[in-house]
């Protein structure tokens, strides 16, 4: 398992961007596909993206599609969540987890950041 540390996130307009960063532990981070999840107070956790380990293959959720963006750099054992063109329903903490494979279940996920809240204001 990698131990996964997430910084960025915070309050910002309605169409405005953040970019989230999770930084990983060990020399075997790019080993690892990467996802990212949030959790909206009252709903259940629902993926956001995920990356390979190579960054080559990706997957959105439909409601990000087009405004965020997945990457990784492996030299930096980093993972980065660029989010464009916010709204308040994007409103939620934001988690980087670590699979073993390419997936969008959380629960093949077995290694989580520490959560980072993003408030989008309208």
């Amino acid at each position: 398992q990698v131990q996964l540390v997430q910084s960025g996130g915070g309050l910002v307009q309605a169409g405005g961007s953040l970019r989230l960063s999770c930084a990983a532990s060990g020399r075997t981070f790019s080993r690892y596909p990467m996802g990212w999840f949030r959790q909206a107070p009252g709903k259940e956790r629902e993926f956001v993206a995920c990356t390979s380990w190579s960054g080559c293959t990706t997957y959105y959720g439909n409601y990000v599609k087009g405004r965020f963006t997945i990457s990784r750099d492996n030299d930096k054992n980093t993972v980065y969540l660029q989010m464009n063109s916010l709204k308040p329903e994007d409103t939620a903490i934001y988690y980087c987890a670590a699979a073993n494979i390419v997936t969008l279940d959380p629960n093949e996920y077995n290694s989580w950041g520490q959560g980072t809240q993003v408030t989008v204001s309208s």
